[in-house]
């Protein structure tokens, strides 16, 4: 076979450089292949706009079909994004008996189980390494040199804006407001930066991470997401003193009782571990197997460059498969047998057992700090070190911050319900998880 055909739908900024990396690289693919992959359609709305890539008009189509209906077409590629019309073009190329590579990794959190289960009975892949880490590669390495470990957890900071925001936030102790701005004015964040700073594109990614590690179905609607907008200037300043950095972390683990926590929050990091020293729009996944032990893979999680070059990473691997005569699946898509794929159940969020960092704001007067830690004794909730600021005349309100050890959230949550019903409290208290252990 002299040529690998292909079609592209979707051609945005990622579809581009998909475009020039093919291109660009033609030689030196066709050196490690032996054969060409060559782009035969491109299907998009809009076919006019200049992308900066040189494209030969006749590529270019706005009806999809074309795609799905062209015989020497074996590959498709989806790079639209979001969940419709995706979910039905993903589905017609699997109809039509032609592989999938896609980097949505929304539609695959949501809707992945009925395209695996739709392409296993065609005999088609999909490939998705660019769903997660943009040129990262983790989610190959989880399926292949990795396969053979049982994974205990996974770890994550897989959004760039919100990792971006906080960077800046800590280190120039700019505010949360100036710093998105900022971020959208460099092209970090969208216009609408919602599924970036509430968290969900990280919960997302660690939907489909967590069911290549763990072989489990995920209910995407019960991982525990929070974002970063209730993070302040105040809150990074308190955790820097106890020797913690604030991040925006995907934590995935499997509990002894043969649960797992799933969960996306703000989470202070020790100072000493990796994970606290990445920075700006660079994203790291640390893995930890039975045998290989932890691994950690870092590296740029999104733009245009690394996603293409992941979306070609999974055109190659499939073009391999094509020349060598493969006429069935190479794996499973979340490298478990279709039948060893289970459902294991999330434990609930009020019985995750970590430290946390209370933070109160309460008025200057006799008897407050008593009143706190006799609340927190009551709830079982145990004080590891506290800073309070310094006395102010008049009485005005000043911030009390509490290290605890570990302890049940259901408590912390009961235990701040009542603190906020004291008087002498004037905000609401809030509270960030500690995670000191990251195996």
């Amino acid at each position: 076979m002299n040529e690998i055909k292909v079609g592209l739908i979707g051609f945005g900024n990622i579809g581009a450089g998909v475009v020039r990396l093919l291109n660009d690289n033609a030689a030196t693919i066709r050196q490690k292949i032996g054969t060409g992959i060559v782009l035969k359609k491109i299907a998009d709305l809009d076919i006019t706009s200049d992308r900066g890539v040189t494209v030969d008009p006749s590529l270019l189509t706005t009806d999809v079909n074309d795609i799905f209906n062209d015989p020497e077409i074996s590959i498709v590629i989806e790079l639209i994004g979001g969940y419709e019309p995706a979910k039905s073009f993903v589905l017609k190329a699997i109809s039509a008996g032609k592989h999938v590579v896609t980097a949505n990794k929304a539609l695959l959190a949501l809707h992945g189980d009925e395209l695996y289960a739709a392409a296993a009975r065609k005999g088609v892949e999909v490939q998705f390494e660019a769903a997660v880490g943009g040129g990262i590669p983790v989610l190959s390495a989880i399926k292949g040199n990795l396969a053979a470990n049982r994974f205990n957890s996974v770890f994550g900071i897989m959004n760039g804006t919100c990792n971006y925001i906080l960077t800046r936030m800590t280190q120039e102790g700019a505010d949360f407001g100036e710093v998105l701005k900022s971020a959208q004015e460099l092209g970090y964040a969208e216009p609408d930066p919602t599924f970036d700073i509430e968290g969900t594109d990280t919960a997302h990614k660690l939907a489909v991470l967590a069911s290549l590690c763990f072989g489990t179905r995920i209910d995407f609607g019960a991982i525990h997401t929070e974002g970063i907008t209730g993070i302040s200037g105040i809150d990074i300043s308190y955790a820097a003193e106890f020797g913690y950095r604030i991040k925006l972390l995907a934590i995935g683990k499997r509990t002894d009782d043969g649960q797992l926590e799933l969960r996306v929050h703000p989470t202070m990091i020790p100072l000493h571990n990796p994970l606290a020293d990445v920075n700006g729009v660079f994203n790291a996944i640390r893995l930890t197997g039975d045998f290989v032990g932890p691994v950690l893979f870092y590296g740029r999680g999104a733009g245009q460059n690394p996603t293409a070059s992941a979306v070609v990473g999974d055109l190659i691997a499939l073009s391999r498969s094509i020349r060598a005569g493969v006429q069935t699946r190479r794996a499973a898509p979340l490298g478990f047998l279709d039948e060893a794929v289970t459902t294991l159940p999330l434990k609930p969020m009020e019985e995750i057992v970590t430290s946390f960092m209370l933070r109160f704001t309460a008025l200057d007067q006799p008897g407050v700090l008593a009143g706190i830690a006799g609340v927190l004794g009551k709830n079982g909730i145990s004080i590891e070190s506290m800073v309070q600021t310094a006395r102010h005349n008049g009485g005005a309100a000043v911030p009390i911050v509490i290290m605890t050890h570990e302890a049940k959230e259901g408590a912390i949550r009961a235990a701040l319900a009542e603190i906020d019903r004291f008087d002498f409290i004037s905000e609401k208290s809030r509270f960030i998880r500690i995670e000191d252990n990251l195996e």
